[in-house]
């Protein structure tokens, strides 16, 4: 497979090559100017969060923008001041079929086409990630514009796949390469690395001593860095959606915890939110803290500043303050139980150098193998997701039953779904925008 894989990241290089040099171009002869990844799941939250974190790195004569709601208003407001003869579509699918993409990316074909005149122009304002050539074709792609992965690369750990090729574009071939790097750094170190070494077995050992020895139900990530503000969320997918099992690989019913919640926010706005909780609160959350010790935007003494509320977290976690101390300080009886905090809080906190290309893989990595780490001691499969199955079922027989010309039939649901389908179809508007 690795010659195939050094294959597909090669014509990734050219294709981000020729937009970035302006030798690609629009139906109408505009260089583009505009890209927009439309996916969902792995296929935009892995993109959408590099790209941000790696912004200092981008091209800034091109825009990238990301589609993957299927509500309306992410496309409307995605595409509202774009010009569609400068304008060029990634469509992120393994299948082509997946619902949201497509409806997403069919509403893209129709507003390049509405706007250019002319259906061959899909071929020059859109190009395909995915193994589904035949769809890929019928689409109006050409196939020789279609970026191959393959069935064994999941959707959450599909960013240094061709599903990344929007970050490629975004931050060149070179810097995309060097996060490879960084990626694979860390692999060799989770394979190689001793046990009491080894971060990835590590980090996972300690949220499985918190998770099922202590009853911790979440965990909070907390990157100090704004280009990370992302982080939380594609964390979120891979380790709810990897772990987040209730049956081991023999299906049967586990009678542990298995996937924390994992949820936070960049700091120091964290700390004027939920880190109330964190320091006072009745719930225990391990945090990590994460941040770099130089800044890719020096500015006076606030990367110092910001440093120290890491610094300063990491230690009100761990020590608190005693009611001795409070009282030593001068606080009024009455208040020393407010001002009191009882610490033994735990936290990890992750220290790197300057967050580059090659650190990003690190980090990435890193949580990957951690999450993987943990599925194999609870004895789980990290990487099915049938429960995200489940709902997109129902949605699909749901979705014939909301029209208005269907108002008033005999509906087939659970009386519930029933009367929320009548209440919907009564105060639904009768014109389609």
């Amino acid at each position: 497979m690795v010659p195939k894989v050094h294959a597909v990241l090669d014509r990734m290089a050219v294709f981000a090559e020729h937009l970035a040099s302006g030798t690609w171009r629009g139906h109408t002869g505009k260089p583009i100017r505009n890209v927009i990844n439309i996916g969902i799941g792995g296929s935009d939250l892995g993109p959408r969060m590099a790209t941000q974190a790696l912004a200092h790195y981008c091209d800034r004569n091109l825009r990238l923008r990301f589609i993957s709601n299927i509500d309306g208003t992410d496309f409307a407001e995605a595409t509202r001041d774009l010009d569609p003869s400068e304008t060029l579509f990634i469509v992120c699918s393994k299948t082509f079929t997946t619902l949201e993409t497509m409806a997403n990316a069919n509403a893209a074909r129709a507003w390049c086409v509405a706007a250019l005149a002319d259906p061959a122009s899909v071929a020059r304002h859109f190009v395909a990630v995915s193994t589904n050539l035949k769809a890929v074709a019928a689409f109006g792609i050409d196939p020789a514009n279609t970026f191959e992965f393959w069935d064994w690369v999941g959707g959450r750990y599909s960013l240094a796949s061709a599903v990344g090729l929007a970050l490629m574009v975004a931050i060149g071939p070179s810097h995309f390469r060097d996060m490879l790097a960084g990626m694979h750094m860390m692999d060799e170190h989770f394979r190689s690395m001793p046990l009491e070494r080894n971060l990835p077995a590590i980090l996972g050992l300690i949220g499985i001593w918190y998770s099922n020895f202590f009853g911790c139900e979440s965990h909070a990530v907390l990157p100090y860095d704004q280009y990370l503000a992302a982080l939380p969320a594609y964390l979120q997918q891979l380790d709810m959606e990897s772990n987040g099992k209730r049956v081991d690989r023999s299906g049967r019913l586990v009678d542990f915890d298995t996937g924390p919640i994992i949820w936070g926010q960049a700091g120091t706005n964290g700390q004027h939110a939920f880190h109330q909780l964190l320091h006072q609160g009745t719930r225990l959350v391990p945090c990590d803290l994460i941040g770099f010790c130089q800044s890719l935007n020096p500015l006076g003494e606030h990367h110092d500043l910001l440093i120290a509320n890491l610094l300063a977290q990491a230690q009100a976690l761990a020590f608190g303050k005693t009611a001795q101390e409070a009282t030593a300080e001068g606080i009024t009886p009455a208040l020393v139980p407010h001002r009191s905090f009882p610490g033994n809080r735990p936290s990890n906190v992750i220290l790197l150098e300057r967050l580059t290309p090659h650190a990003l893989g690190q980090l990435i990595a890193l949580y990957e193998h951690k999450v993987f780490v943990q599925g194999a001691i609870w004895g789980i499969d990290s990487f099915d997701q049938w429960g995200v199955e489940l709902g997109k079922t129902l949605a699909q027989r749901i979705n014939p039953d909301l029209g208005t010309h269907k108002r008033g039939a005999e509906l087939k649901h659970d009386s519930s779904t029933n009367a929320l389908i009548h209440y919907y179809q009564a105060r639904r508007s009768t014109t389609k925008q």
